[in-house]
């Protein structure tokens, strides 16, 4: 697999790749034949690092931070992508991007605190306000790609695997998109959530558009579905034919939903998954 970067391959060259791929120009060499001069790169290449200013801190829940950070340069992302974010030269950790291209200026990352953490302690710590830092370009394959705007889209995230998905959600209906969007987010409790509002805004703006949080211990609440994220989701959506699905969050959930929304009729070519 390689990028082009300049000129264009034809569309066999991409045949069997996902959309997300394909969408960022990715190609398969050994079934591209050009009928003009192309530029290639390698997969990895163009992946360089950036200055950018943190513009706000701000507590999205006793356990999640919300960092936004205006890059030095123009920055080119798809929500839903991640950036690394550099401690020093050599440790980093990646976050995925809450923000909308077309609608935010700055990036939106939502940092959960992990004991012991290096980045993560250090952020709590330490970062504030005005202060500068360094990221790498945005890289990853879990984003809206329009053009089937009428698909069904299954949205299932854990804890801060809500950060793409807050982003693709909202790209996606910046893009008209017309068939369900219904995301599942689960937590341990009700403390767990964030973006509540925004989210239930959301839902109240666009009809397609369902937002249901998932309390995994302790008795049900009034506007909480009790259980577990993955078992609610797919109780709701038995059959999932057809649909697109996306799936953020704790590695062990994002591995079993994998395998089940595949068994419930989804596409693995639809299936995309980003476990942190």
């Amino acid at each position: 697999m390689m990028r082009v970067i300049g000129g264009n391959v034809p569309d066999q060259a991409k045949a069997g790749l996902k959309s997300t791929l394909a969408a960022q120009n990715y190609f398969l060499a050994c079934s591209c034949y050009p009928d003009e001069n192309v530029e290639v790169v390698l997969p990895e290449a163009g992946m360089g690092r950036l200055q950018a200013r943190v513009s706000s801190v701000e507590y999205l829940n006793g356990d999640i931070l919300g960092l936004r950070l205006k890059p030095s340069r123009q920055f080119e992302y798809r929500a839903g992508q991640f950036i690394s974010l550099f401690k020093d030269e050599a440790t980093a950790r990646c976050y995925s991007l809450a923000s909308v291209p077309a609608l935010e200026d700055e990036l939106f990352l939502n940092v959960r605190k992990v004991p012991g953490g290096l980045v993560s302690s250090w952020i709590f710590a330490d970062i504030k306000a005005g202060d500068p830092l360094t990221i790498s370009e945005a890289e990853g394959e879990c984003f809206y790609v329009p053009g089937n705007a009428d698909q069904n889209i299954l949205l299932i995230a854990t804890g801060s695997g809500l950060a793409p998905l807050y982003g693709i959600i909202r790209d996606a209906l910046l893009n008209g998109h017309r068939g369900k969007l219904s995301l599942y987010h689960g937590s341990y409790n009700k403390e767990g959530f964030y973006l509540v509002g925004e989210l239930q805004s959301l839902a109240q703006t666009h009809p397609n558009f369902n937002y249901v949080p998932c309390v995994s211990e302790g008795e049900a609440m009034e506007g909480y579905a009790p259980g577990m994220v993955l078992d609610v989701a797919l109780g709701d959506n038995p059959d999932l034919s057809g649909w697109r699905v996306f799936l953020c969050g704790n590695p062990s959930m994002v591995d079993a939903a994998k395998k089940e929304t595949f068994f419930a009729g989804a596409s693995m070519s639809d299936i995309f998954a980003d476990p942190f």
